[in-house]
């Protein structure tokens, strides 16, 4: 697997995403606990040097696997996390956007994972339904997290679910390292931020990247064309589409997530598969 520097650090392109570990709704303890840290374990065996965790898959849940299985971290180990966003007790998402909230989100993470400074930290912006006392000048929050970089807490700063113009403004302030969007074979609108990052020589990883999660939603594996190419391979739907996406910018690092060993090596094999001039043109088409 190619790799791609995220800020400080340079990581393979294919890393581990860790959303999937919990239980149902991304709440409580994993279904099957043992094959949970069993699949962290083989992940970083396999080559991962990226996961990507937040203290609201759970809460806490995620973290405290990561944590079970894998501390003390591989020195390479690079764990990126996200800060906005807390859970109810019903599951619901809610906004914790307010500067010394997303201080205690990042002290919250530091604990739960057992480090003294986290690899990097997403600002995950609130797109819809944000309260007036959750609404603040994103200037004011990039700087506290600055703060926690200037304290050695933080090592890189990153920003999610941003328009072009926070990602230029976060570039500018805050020098991120990272950008967390939806972006897809089938799902290009975010193409403008794309570009942007890759030539300011940002990493950008995108979250949706076979498509919404949603149901009733298009997904990159029921795409003819995905199917055609993935059918002339011997590969899987999946694989073409997190290949495409490898193939697509040399600064896009990838964080499929599972809770399941087979579906993780599967994933990881993708990094390995090779597209040619004639897979990318079907796939555009």
């Amino acid at each position: 697997m190619s790799t791609y520097p995220l800020g400080p650090f340079t990581v393979h392109r294919l890393g581990f995403g860790a959303m999937q570990l919990p239980g149902p709704g991304v709440m409580g303890p994993p279904r099957d606990h043992d094959e949970a840290i069993a699949v962290l374990r083989r992940a970083v065996e396999l080559g991962v040097d990226h996961i990507d965790t937040a203290q609201f898959y759970g809460p806490e849940v995620a973290n405290e696997l990561i944590r079970e299985a894998l501390h003390p971290y591989p020195e390479n180990l690079v764990i990126v996390t996200k800060v906005g966003s807390v859970r109810d007790a019903s599951g619901a998402w809610l906004p914790a956007q307010r500067p010394e909230e997303l201080r205690t989100a990042v002290e919250d993470n530091l604990r739960t994972l057992g480090v003294e400074q986290i690899g990097a930290v997403n600002l995950r912006l609130m797109d819809h339904g944000v309260p007036e006392d959750q609404q603040v000048p994103m200037a004011d929050q990039l700087a506290e997290l600055v703060a926690l970089r200037d304290e050695g807490k933080v090592a890189g700063v990153g920003i999610s679910t941003a328009s072009h113009a926070q990602v230029e403004q976060a570039i500018a302030q805050a020098g991120i390292v990272c950008v967390q969007n939806a972006f897809s074979l089938i799902d290009q609108s975010d193409a403008a931020v794309l570009d942007l990052c890759h030539q300011r020589g940002v990493a950008y990883v995108p979250y949706f990247p076979l498509g919404s999660a949603f149901p009733n939603t298009p997904k990159v594996t029921d795409q003819p064309a995905v199917r055609s190419v993935a059918e002339r391979l011997g590969a899987s739907p999946a694989q073409v589409g997190l290949a495409w996406l490898l193939a697509h910018r040399e600064n896009i690092l990838l964080i499929p997530g599972t809770s399941r060993l087979a579906h993780l090596e599967q994933n990881l094999a993708s990094g390995s598969l090779e597209l040619s001039a004639d897979d990318l043109a079907e796939l555009q088409s």
